[in-house]
């Protein structure tokens, strides 16, 4: 479970965000909505532990039982999707995914996960493929089973869907929510779009926390 008690974030003497809490359940998808520069993205800078040093933070985040706002980045164990993919291009598609892999998984093991992760995407030949070959939609589910394959324990997606086109993206999103479903991740999505949203979901508006000064 994902829970945001109290926080509140700003910048210098602006008064971005204030008393942010909510709850994200296993499985659970929570749609974040607001205009442009309401604070959707600081919000998610700062639970993933990159808020910019211009900005001020206070509050809680827990995630399943443990407190980790204070813990570095990597220890948080929340993945990211954001708008762009994000590849890297000098690597081929399997070995973007192998990055994700946590060090448990060894030699063979890695190019056995990644292959298998594709091959559930619809992906199976996608192996050794150089990322700057693949359309939008073969590189937006790319990046997200390299957020899966990293095993987090939360989810944050940051308009993954907007650089889509609308046939594509209607089916991209439904594949991307039943992939978090399956493996039971909390998952908060930020959106301006609420042809996005989950249906029969919370969707929340930004603009009940946003404030300036």
């Amino acid at each position: 479970m994902l829970q945001i008690n109290n926080v509140t974030l700003k910048k210098g003497q602006q008064l971005l965000l204030r008393d942010v809490s909510l709850t994200v359940q296993p499985g659970e998808i929570v749609t974040l909505m607001g205009p442009s520069g309401c604070g959707k993205s600081t919000l998610f800078s700062w639970m993933i532990g990159a808020l910019p040093s211009a900005f001020q933070a206070s509050g809680e985040l827990w995630l399943n039982g443990s407190r980790i706002e204070q813990l570095p980045t990597e220890r948080r164990r929340i993945g990211i999707l954001f708008q762009d993919a994000l590849l890297f291009d000098h690597l081929s598609v399997g070995h973007n995914l192998q990055l994700a892999l946590p060090a448990s998984v060894r030699g063979h093991q890695r190019k056995v996960a990644a292959q298998d992760a594709l091959a559930r995407a619809g992906l199976s030949d996608f192996y050794v493929r150089d990322p700057a070959t693949l359309s939008g939609g073969q590189r937006a589910r790319v990046a997200l089973l390299r957020a899966l394959l990293a095993e987090p324990d939360a989810l944050l997606l940051d308009e993954p869907f907007s650089r889509l086109d609308s046939t594509l993206r209607v089916s991209f999103r439904q594949w991307v929510f039943d992939m978090i479903r399956a493996q039971n991740i909390p998952t908060l999505l930020v959106t301006h779009d609420a042809a996005d949203a989950p249906e029969n979901a919370p969707c929340l508006d930004m603009m009940r926390w946003h404030h300036t000064i």
